[in-house]
């Protein structure tokens, strides 16, 4: 019996020390990477779109994220709500958040 724990105890690695430093370096480094590669894209994209929200007017030409394309017809400053013409008897009401693009004026006559 005594040579079995012998074994076994000669093959136990000692345990590691003073690894505290490296982890807090290693986890700064995985939060620098989320940060440049994640986050900061993300929060500009995310401004992009507010500042294109905000600066949408009646006659601007529009590319909604479900595909539709048309010009605005009206925008209510109090309202989250645009009125969107796809032709001259097609008038649709969408929601101001599904716009994804404003297009140069002339896109529709060229599609």
């Amino acid at each position: 019996m005594s040579i079995i724990s012998k074994a076994y105890a000669e093959g136990a690695a000692p345990a590691a020390q003073g690894g505290g430093m490296e982890m807090i370096i290693m986890l700064a480094v995985f939060g620098l990477i989320f940060y440049f590669m994640i986050y900061r894209p993300q929060a500009k994209r995310a401004k992009e779109h507010r500042n294109l929200m905000s600066s949408l007017s009646k006659g601007d030409e529009v590319l909604t994220s479900g595909g539709l394309v048309g010009k605005i017809a009206k925008v209510s400053a109090d309202s989250d709500y645009i009125v969107l013409a796809l032709n001259d008897q097609t008038q649709v009401t969408i929601k101001r958040d599904f716009v994804s693009a404003v297009l140069p004026k002339g896109s529709i006559q060229s599609l």
